[in-house]
């Protein structure tokens, strides 16, 4: 198995410190003490220009809940179109219901204003109950990876259902910290 290290960074600093500390990619964000948000589009810019490296963009409105309101989801959508336009590799992003499940009908509705662009689902996926079914459901939308620590805290105390996960053929990025 290859490993790909992808580096979560919020600033130019944090992406040129990556690259030189061998990042294979970069996970662009605001905020990461919240779990990362979106970041600015002149912060997507300024590291774009910097870093030769795929650089995939957070697109959050906020911490907390992955629960949205109309409102955050239209800004999700400008959001996702804004990293297209500014020359993403990918997006990052996860839509959850009231009872954390995933909300598939925008979560597909987010897919496809990426316009082909590869979407990672992050850890919302960690509040779901039943994981394995849900990560089904995301490849079936065309999600290209899922960021999961196994429902667990770390991807240390989530091991055994990493294991599972990756013997299931799905292709996982895991919280590492």
């Amino acid at each position: 198995m290859t490993v790909i290290v992808e580096a979560a960074v919020e600033s130019v600093d944090d992406a040129l410190a990556a690259v030189a500390g061998g990042a294979d990619r970069l996970e662009l964000c605001a905020d990461l003490n919240s779990g990362g948000t979106t970041p600015p589009s002149p912060l997507i810019a300024a590291v774009r220009e910097k870093v030769e490296l795929p650089i995939l963009v957070m697109i959050r409105p906020r911490g907390g809940d992955f629960v949205y309101s109309e409102d955050e989801l239209s800004q999700m959508y400008e959001d996702v179109a804004m990293a297209r336009a500014l020359g993403a590799a990918g997006v990052v992003l996860g839509v959850l219901d009231t009872f954390d499940r995933l909300d598939l009908e925008r979560t597909a509705a987010l897919v496809e204003a990426a316009e082909g662009l590869p979407v990672t689902f992050h850890r919302a996926i960690d509040q779901v109950a039943r994981r394995v079914v849900s990560i089904d459901a995301l490849a079936a939308l065309g999600i290209a990876r899922v960021l999961t620590s196994g429902g667990a805290e770390t991807a240390a105390e989530g091991t055994d259902e990493l294991r599972a996960r990756i013997a299931h053929g799905v292709f996982l990025h895991l919280k590492i910290s």
